[in-house]
């Protein structure tokens, strides 16, 4: 049996396990974590991305083959120095991957489809397999400089899987903060309340996946202080599985009928999520320096 196989169904074990685990605590303590239809609607994103990415596959990989065959180096690691190959591919994989899941926050055309990961009010472990349903057409071209290294397509999806793995870990209450020296180089579950948080000060912070340095290093952390209120900032308010997967683009397409300019019409498609012409919504950014005006 294959590696991935292997992880495949080691992976579901493990989730199975731990969603009744955290489900029977959230009974015993009266805690409500789980919303069935919300939960149901997890599984279905889960499913939907799940075939997203069998009909990119084959494309892709040709893609990262091709990119291989004219890599800048070609180290041949993997047999040479399985250990160093697989610290390079770790730590590549996760700073690509904090650049992708950046872009999803900071572009409205990603953040449509990375808010499908974001709509759920309340945060548990079913949240992890809320996918970003359509992210398989696009989260490629952040892997391709890896692949220009040498790295083969499976080897660096192998590695996005082990560290999907990990994060899976992070949608959770049940888990208070960790030792400081932990939480300063890993993200932890308490980092990540904060990314799934739609309070001013926690929106679009702590992007990283394993590691939190890169958000440190980029400006784009921030402590769990107050309770977290989780979801969008406009909630949802749907549970039709097909509604649900395309509420965003719904909205950028209501935009892009306002009477404005071709320059607008652009800016509602890849400006930061909130952006409007006539300051009627803003951003996370723009909403931050509002209240900190108001503050004084």
């Amino acid at each position: 049996m294959s590696r991935e196989y292997i992880l495949l169904y080691f992976s579901i074990a493990v989730y199975t396990a731990c969603i009744l685990t955290e489900l029977y605590i959230s009974y015993q303590e009266r805690k409500e974590a789980y919303i069935l239809s919300e939960s149901l609607i997890s599984g279905w994103f889960a499913f939907a991305g799940f075939l997203c990415d069998l009909i990119v596959k084959g494309s892709v990989l040709g893609l990262f083959y091709w990119a291989n065959q004219h890599a800048i180096f070609k180290p041949e690691l993997l047999n040479t120095n399985p250990l160093l190959a697989w610290t390079i591919v770790f730590f590549a994989q996760d700073f690509c991957f904090y650049w992708l899941h950046r872009t999803e926050h900071y572009s409205r055309f990603f953040w449509a489809v990375h808010s499908n990961h974001h709509s759920a009010e309340k945060y548990n472990f079913t949240v992890a397999l809320r996918s970003s349903v359509f992210q398989p057409f696009y989260r490629f071209l952040f892997y391709l400089p890896i692949a220009f290294l040498g790295f083969d397509y499976m080897t660096i999806m192998f590695m996005y899987a082990i560290n999907q793995f990990y994060q899976f870990f992070l949608h959770t209450e049940m888990i208070g903060k960790l030792p400081r020296w932990y939480e300063a180089i890993f993200a932890t579950p308490s980092h990540h309340r904060v990314h799934h948080a739609s309070d001013i000060k926690y929106l679009d912070k702590n992007m990283g996946q394993v590691l939190i340095i890169w958000d440190k290093i980029f400006g784009t952390f921030q402590e769990e202080e107050e309770a977290p209120k989780y979801g969008l900032t406009k909630p949802l308010n749907t549970i039709n599985p097909f509604k649900a997967i395309v509420s965003e683009h719904i909205k950028i397409i209501d935009d892009l009928k306002k009477p404005v300019s071709l320059r607008d019409k652009w800016n509602y498609i890849f400006k930061a999520p909130g952006w409007s012409h006539d300051g009627s919504t803003k951003t996370s950014d723009q909403l931050r320096n509002e209240q900190t005006i108001n503050a004084r």
